[in-house]
Protein backbone atom coordinates (compact mmCIF):
# COMPACT_ATOMS: atom_id res chain seq x y z
CA UNK A 1 0.00 0.00 0.00
CA UNK A 2 1.20 3.25 -0.73
CA UNK A 3 1.42 6.30 1.31
CA UNK A 4 -1.65 8.73 0.81
CA UNK A 5 -1.73 12.35 1.07
CA UNK A 6 -1.91 12.99 5.01
CA UNK A 7 -2.86 16.36 4.95
CA UNK A 8 -6.59 15.65 3.58
CA UNK A 9 -7.17 12.88 6.08
CA UNK A 10 -6.33 15.77 9.35
CA UNK A 11 -9.55 15.40 11.11
CA UNK A 12 -8.03 18.53 13.77
CA UNK A 13 -5.34 20.87 14.33
CA UNK A 14 -4.16 23.73 16.46
CA UNK A 15 -1.39 25.05 17.80
CA UNK A 16 -0.42 21.88 19.60
CA UNK A 17 -1.88 19.07 18.05
CA UNK A 18 -3.02 17.36 15.35
CA UNK A 19 -5.53 14.39 14.87
CA UNK A 20 -5.11 12.24 11.64
CA UNK A 21 -7.32 9.64 10.06
CA UNK A 22 -4.72 7.01 10.06
CA UNK A 23 -5.62 4.31 7.33
CA UNK A 24 -5.37 0.50 7.82
CA UNK A 25 -2.61 -1.44 5.88
CA UNK A 26 0.30 1.00 6.85
CA UNK A 27 2.66 1.19 9.88
CA UNK A 28 2.88 4.32 11.88
CA UNK A 29 6.75 4.33 11.86
CA UNK A 30 9.27 2.36 10.15
CA UNK A 31 9.78 -1.59 11.08
CA UNK A 32 12.82 -3.90 10.08
CA UNK A 33 11.22 -4.59 6.69
CA UNK A 34 10.87 -0.85 5.77
CA UNK A 35 8.31 -0.07 3.27
CA UNK A 36 5.75 3.39 3.61
CA UNK A 37 5.06 4.35 7.05
CA UNK A 38 2.95 7.19 8.46
CA UNK A 39 6.29 8.92 9.83
CA UNK A 40 7.07 9.34 6.56
CA UNK A 41 4.55 11.90 5.66
CA UNK A 42 5.29 14.16 8.69
CA UNK A 43 7.04 17.09 6.84
CA UNK A 44 3.75 17.85 4.89
CA UNK A 45 2.01 18.36 8.55
CA UNK A 46 4.86 21.48 9.82
CA UNK A 47 2.12 24.04 8.76
CA UNK A 48 5.36 26.52 8.90
CA UNK A 49 6.79 24.73 12.18
CA UNK A 50 11.21 23.84 12.05
CA UNK A 51 10.41 20.98 13.29
CA UNK A 52 8.33 17.78 12.00
CA UNK A 53 5.38 16.85 14.19
CA UNK A 54 5.86 13.11 16.30
CA UNK A 55 3.84 10.55 17.17
CA UNK A 56 1.94 10.99 20.50
CA UNK A 57 0.96 7.41 20.86
CA UNK A 58 1.23 4.14 18.29
CA UNK A 59 -1.74 2.54 16.22
CA UNK A 60 -1.24 -1.09 14.75
CA UNK A 61 -1.00 -1.52 11.11
CA UNK A 62 -4.03 -2.42 10.56
CA UNK A 63 -6.20 -0.42 13.00
CA UNK A 64 -7.46 2.57 11.17
CA UNK A 65 -9.03 6.18 12.85
CA UNK A 66 -7.43 8.51 15.16
CA UNK A 67 -4.05 8.76 15.91
CA UNK A 68 -2.82 11.78 18.00
CA UNK A 69 0.12 13.23 16.87
CA UNK A 70 2.33 16.33 19.04
CA UNK A 71 3.06 19.16 17.18
CA UNK A 72 6.64 19.97 18.99
CA UNK A 73 8.27 19.01 21.99
CA UNK A 74 6.47 20.96 24.37
CA UNK A 75 3.28 19.37 22.97
CA UNK A 76 4.13 16.00 22.87
CA UNK A 77 5.64 16.54 26.86
CA UNK A 78 1.93 17.54 27.37
CA UNK A 79 0.19 15.07 25.71
CA UNK A 80 2.55 12.38 27.07
CA UNK A 81 1.44 13.54 30.71
CA UNK A 82 -1.89 13.23 29.85
CA UNK A 83 -1.52 9.42 28.58
CA UNK A 84 0.77 8.18 31.36
CA UNK A 85 -1.87 9.63 33.28
CA UNK A 86 -5.18 8.28 31.86
CA UNK A 87 -6.63 11.55 30.72
CA UNK A 88 -7.19 10.80 27.56
CA UNK A 89 -9.91 9.20 26.00
CA UNK A 90 -10.55 6.48 23.69
CA UNK A 91 -13.28 4.94 21.71
CA UNK A 92 -12.67 1.83 19.50
CA UNK A 93 -15.58 0.64 17.44
CA UNK A 94 -14.88 -3.94 16.23
CA UNK A 95 -16.77 -6.18 14.73
CA UNK A 96 -15.85 -9.37 16.15
CA UNK A 97 -16.90 -13.11 15.99
CA UNK A 98 -20.13 -14.40 18.13
CA UNK A 99 -21.49 -12.28 20.54
CA UNK A 100 -20.82 -11.56 24.41
CA UNK A 101 -23.18 -13.16 27.27
CA UNK A 102 -24.22 -9.90 28.07
CA UNK A 103 -24.79 -6.35 26.70
CA UNK A 104 -22.03 -4.79 28.18
CA UNK A 105 -19.16 -5.10 30.82
CA UNK A 106 -15.66 -4.76 31.23
CA UNK A 107 -12.69 -7.50 30.88
CA UNK A 108 -9.98 -6.51 33.54
CA UNK A 109 -7.25 -8.86 32.45
CA UNK A 110 -3.76 -7.86 32.86
CA UNK A 111 -1.27 -8.42 29.45
CA UNK A 112 2.24 -10.36 28.98
CA UNK A 113 4.52 -10.00 26.26
CA UNK A 114 5.21 -13.64 25.53
CA UNK A 115 8.08 -13.73 22.71
CA UNK A 116 8.95 -16.72 20.59
CA UNK A 117 11.17 -17.78 17.98
CA UNK A 118 9.78 -16.21 14.99
CA UNK A 119 7.12 -13.06 16.36
CA UNK A 120 5.67 -12.14 19.30
CA UNK A 121 2.44 -12.46 21.12
CA UNK A 122 0.27 -10.60 24.09
CA UNK A 123 -1.39 -13.10 26.44
CA UNK A 124 -3.31 -12.56 29.59
CA UNK A 125 -1.61 -13.46 32.28
CA UNK A 126 -1.75 -12.59 36.04
CA UNK A 127 2.05 -11.55 35.69
CA UNK A 128 1.53 -8.84 33.51
CA UNK A 129 0.48 -5.29 33.60
CA UNK A 130 -2.22 -4.32 34.29
CA UNK A 131 -5.21 -3.87 31.67
CA UNK A 132 -8.62 -2.70 31.77
CA UNK A 133 -11.69 -2.66 28.89
CA UNK A 134 -14.69 -1.43 29.24
CA UNK A 135 -16.72 -2.25 25.67
CA UNK A 136 -20.85 -2.91 24.98
CA UNK A 137 -22.45 -4.19 22.06
CA UNK A 138 -24.14 -1.43 19.38
CA UNK A 139 -25.22 -3.96 17.01
CA UNK A 140 -25.59 -7.70 16.10
CA UNK A 141 -26.08 -9.82 12.48
CA UNK A 142 -26.07 -13.42 12.10
CA UNK A 143 -22.48 -14.94 13.62
CA UNK A 144 -21.20 -10.92 14.49
CA UNK A 145 -21.36 -8.25 16.78
CA UNK A 146 -20.57 -4.59 16.24
CA UNK A 147 -18.79 -3.48 20.11
CA UNK A 148 -17.91 -0.43 21.27
CA UNK A 149 -14.98 -0.59 23.61
CA UNK A 150 -13.30 2.11 25.89
CA UNK A 151 -9.50 0.67 27.18
CA UNK A 152 -8.90 2.80 30.24
CA UNK A 153 -5.20 1.69 29.90
CA UNK A 154 -3.38 1.44 26.49
CA UNK A 155 -1.55 -2.16 26.45
CA UNK A 156 0.00 -3.06 23.68
CA UNK A 157 -3.06 -4.70 20.80
CA UNK A 158 -4.89 -4.58 24.52
CA UNK A 159 -8.44 -4.16 22.24
CA UNK A 160 -7.44 -7.05 20.48
CA UNK A 161 -6.51 -9.56 23.15
CA UNK A 162 -9.19 -8.55 25.44
CA UNK A 163 -11.80 -9.45 22.71
CA UNK A 164 -10.44 -12.70 22.51
CA UNK A 165 -10.58 -13.03 25.98
CA UNK A 166 -14.31 -12.42 25.96
CA UNK A 167 -14.84 -15.06 23.23
CA UNK A 168 -15.34 -12.79 20.53
CA UNK A 169 -11.87 -12.04 18.51
CA UNK A 170 -11.94 -9.94 16.21
CA UNK A 171 -12.87 -10.22 12.87
CA UNK A 172 -9.61 -10.51 10.57
CA UNK A 173 -7.19 -10.52 13.53
CA UNK A 174 -4.49 -13.12 12.21
CA UNK A 175 -2.68 -12.93 15.56
CA UNK A 176 -5.28 -13.17 17.90
CA UNK A 177 -8.21 -15.25 15.60
CA UNK A 178 -8.71 -17.03 12.83
CA UNK A 179 -9.76 -15.08 9.76
CA UNK A 180 -10.85 -16.29 6.20
CA UNK A 181 -8.38 -15.99 3.71
CA UNK A 182 -8.12 -12.18 2.30
CA UNK A 183 -9.90 -10.95 5.23
CA UNK A 184 -8.83 -7.26 7.31
CA UNK A 185 -8.63 -6.64 10.52
CA UNK A 186 -12.16 -4.91 11.76
CA UNK A 187 -10.85 -2.41 14.44
CA UNK A 188 -10.74 1.32 14.04
CA UNK A 189 -9.92 4.11 16.17
CA UNK A 190 -13.23 6.11 16.32
CA UNK A 191 -13.03 8.80 18.68
CA UNK A 192 -10.18 10.56 20.89
CA UNK A 193 -10.71 13.10 24.16
CA UNK A 194 -7.88 14.93 25.10
CA UNK A 195 -8.01 17.51 27.72
CA UNK A 196 -5.48 19.58 26.53
CA UNK A 197 -6.33 23.07 27.67
CA UNK A 198 -6.97 23.68 31.48
CA UNK A 199 -9.43 26.43 30.82
CA UNK A 200 -11.59 25.08 27.90
CA UNK A 201 -13.68 22.22 27.03
CA UNK A 202 -11.94 18.40 26.04
CA UNK A 203 -11.34 18.17 22.53
CA UNK A 204 -13.44 15.55 21.05
CA UNK A 205 -12.58 14.17 17.67
CA UNK A 206 -14.15 11.36 15.32
CA UNK A 207 -13.00 9.63 12.24
CA UNK A 208 -15.60 8.10 10.20
CA UNK A 209 -15.35 4.26 9.60
CA UNK A 210 -13.12 3.24 7.12
CA UNK A 211 -14.54 1.85 3.77
CA UNK A 212 -13.30 -1.39 4.39
CA UNK A 213 -15.16 -1.74 7.77
CA UNK A 214 -18.73 -0.09 6.09
CA UNK A 215 -20.54 -3.64 4.62
CA UNK A 216 -20.26 -5.37 8.27
CA UNK A 217 -20.92 -2.30 10.22
CA UNK A 218 -24.38 -1.91 7.88
CA UNK A 219 -25.08 -5.57 8.64
CA UNK A 220 -25.25 -4.53 12.25
CA UNK A 221 -27.20 -1.53 12.33
CA UNK A 222 -25.10 1.00 11.60
CA UNK A 223 -26.94 3.40 9.64
CA UNK A 224 -24.86 6.22 8.55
Amino acid sequence: MNLPDLEPRLLYRDGLMLVLDKPAGIPVHAGPGGGPNIEQGFDALRFGLPRLPALAHRLDRDTSGCLIIGRHRKALRKLGELFRNGRIGKVYWAIVEGAPGEPEGTIDAPLLKRIGKANWRMDVDPAGQTAVTDWRTLGSAVGRTWLELRPRTGRTHQIRVHCKALGCPIVGDPVYGTPAEGERLLLHARAVTVPLYPSRDPITVEAPPPPHMLAALRACGYAT
